[in-house]
């Protein structure tokens, strides 16, 4: 049996979970919860494929695996684990009637979201393929470079947790919050940089494939598309709700890149309103 067979089943076996527990207990943040998890299961699964001696491979399989644990923590503290919904799927289920969202768990979802998380671990399958091609200096490198979004990843997500557990602790104690959303740091310089760090982890994962293959013409190229893609659809619908919750992100947004890092359009000066109640 190929790895890439072991791989499917193993997607197969998470799609079946995701989706009767999803069933079962109405919350549909099952795939967020494998997320971060599966990925570096199915990388794991092509490295031991290639019984742990291929330098690439176990090179891939480990800033995977760091990417996971630091995402599954940060998605921990979160609550992501302890029953928390994601809000975004709460919005949706409200604007729809029962069936269109139980036909969008199941294809969209579900099916789809695992899918592209297959997608996005196949240059370990290129790898797989040209595994006589030896580890080089340009494994170094992409190595290095997937750490480094890591990190980088690792402060946006620290920095937004400060940020609104300080707010938390604002309102709970009676106080107005000074601002209503997070806009320094790293989030001066774009509205969501944990998004590009996060989507950039995979594409540079998606050169270990080219190395590999030595082209970059590879059809493993659809993965980091469409999770880009999702990533593009994702903050408009997110930013669409923060909009209604703070007008004034508007003003944000004008001034702000919406993903990429780049210096202000203007100077940051949003007038925060009143949070509402």
């Amino acid at each position: 049996m190929t790895p890439l067979i072991v791989v499917l089943i193993t997607s197969a076996v998470g799609c079946t979970f995701a989706w009767i527990t999803s069933l079962v207990t109405g919350d549909t943040s099952w795939v967020d919860r494998m997320w971060s998890i599966v990925p570096v299961i199915y990388v794991w699964e092509f490295a031991g494929a290639a019984h742990l001696h291929s330098g690439r491979l176990n090179a891939m399989a480990i800033v995977v695996s760091v990417w996971g644990v630091r995402l599954t923590y940060n998605f921990a503290r979160k609550g992501g684990y302890s029953g928390v919904e994601d809000y975004r799927w709460a919005v949706l289920r409200d604007s729809m009637t029962k069936w269109q969202f139980q036909l969008f768990n199941l294809f969209f979802i579900v099916l789809y979201q695992n899918a592209l998380l297959v997608l996005i671990s196949l240059p370990a399958w290129t790898a797989y393929q040209h595994r006589s091609r030896p580890f080089a200096t340009a494994d170094v490198l992409l190595c290095l470079l997937f750490l480094a979004c890591t990190a980088a990843e690792t402060v946006a997500d620290q920095q937004q947790w400060d940020f609104q557990s300080l707010k938390r602790s604002m309102i709970d104690s009676g106080e107005l919050p000074d601002q209503q959303f997070l806009q320094t740091g790293l989030f001066r310089y774009s509205r969501h940089p944990n998004y590009f760090f996060e989507i950039a982890q995979w594409w540079v994962l998606f050169l270990f494939g080219v190395v590999a293959a030595g082209s970059m013409v590879q059809w493993t190229v659809l993965g980091p598309i469409l999770l880009t893609l999702l990533f593009v659809g994702s903050t408009r619908f997110t930013e669409k709700i923060s909009l209604l919750h703070y007008p004034e992100y508007a003003q944000y947004q004008r001034s702000t890149s919406a993903v990429i890092p780049w210096p202000p359009f203007r100077a940051i000066h949003v007038v925060q309103a009143p949070p509402t109640i």
